[in-house]
């Protein structure tokens, strides 16, 4: 095969078993038709509510876009494949695939280190917080963090793309990614494997790890300080820290061991790219007090 002639890869999917595949096909529809929704009324909340006019709303109604539009990445191929019979899918709907997994993924890891800024300045310096972090601020960190992460997949692609493919076509899983394409390749990839691995992998531990220090930092300045709305600061550190967690686990998982096959990989997958980028809004709003508030007044107004 070659990479400029149309090459088309065989997705494996989930499971071998075609009952355990529309198994999951049809979970992931309740999983939509739930979830969906609630992000998207997240965001129109956030947007119609001039009580949550701060960064902090602002910041998360970008995590809904980009989750909403990370977890739309894979599922339609998978889906589409399903129903219609046919596995395959083209070199360049490969390169989509893998450039939109990697630009939302990246943008989602640059977004959370500004959101950890946003706090930094608030629980820290709350006196200089709306002078530092002004509109203009906090939208200069939005475009910075969807430009972090077209940088980064940029590079995965121009790396990719010119790779031969001569030999196996089969890709053990349900979408594409660099783990499984890489391997494909007839050629020697070692020197780009290790270039995957940090531009994915090291730099994933190292935001990982920067922002739960952040974090921590945060939590032990806010249990020692005697200032009004502790609890409330409080909450919101745990709750970011549940969403990196969720966040970047099942990805150092995923591009931190060697490009092969492991057990759990399929799996882990399914939730990185799928399920916990839905629910990463969701845990956020269900633990704060205000967008709960705002969410009921908007639905009571247009039910009126």
């Amino acid at each position: 095969m070659d990479s400029g002639n149309h090459t088309e890869f065989f997705l494996q999917g989930l499971s071998e078993t075609w009952e355990l595949q529309v198994l999951f096909c049809v979970l992931l529809l309740i999983f939509y038709v739930i979830i969906l929704p609630g992000n998207i009324l997240i965001i129109v909340t956030i947007l119609k509510d001039p009580q949550l006019g701060s960064p902090m709303f602002f910041f998360l109604a970008n995590l809904a876009l980009m989750d909403i539009c990370y977890s739309c990445v894979t599922p339609p191929k998978m889906i589409a494949n399903l129903f219609s019979g046919y596995k395959t899918i083209s070199f360049k709907g490969c390169l989509t695939q893998l450039f939109f997994i990697h630009f939302l993924g990246g943008a989602e890891i640059n977004l959370l280190i500004s959101m950890a800024l946003d706090r930094y300045v608030a629980i820290c310096h709350p006196l200089h917080y709306v002078t530092v972090i002004t509109k203009p601020a906090f939208w200069v960190l939005v475009v910075v963090s969807w430009a972090g992460g077209f940088i980064h997949s940029i590079i995965q692609v121009i790396l990719i793309f010119p790779l031969p493919f001569c030999g196996p076509n089969k890709l053990d899983n349900f979408f594409c990614d660099i783990t499984q394409i890489i391997r494909l390749a007839c050629t020697n990839t070692y020197t780009l494997e290790f270039v995957m691995f940090i531009n994915s992998g090291l730099v994933t531990i190292g935001c990982f790890i920067l922002l739960l220090i952040s974090y921590g930092v945060l939590l032990i300045k806010v249990r020692t300080s005697a200032s009004q709305g502790k609890s409330k600061a409080s909450s919101t550190c745990i709750t970011h820290i549940i969403i990196i967690f969720i966040m970047f686990v099942p990805a150092i998982y995923i591009y931190c061991h060697p490009f092969h096959d492991f057990p759990f990989d399929k799996m882990v997958a399914f939730l990185h790219t799928v399920v916990f980028p839905l629910m990463n809004p969701m845990i956020y709003t269900l633990r704060n007090k205000e967008v709960k508030v705002a969410m009921w007044r908007l639905l009571k107004n247009y039910s009126i």
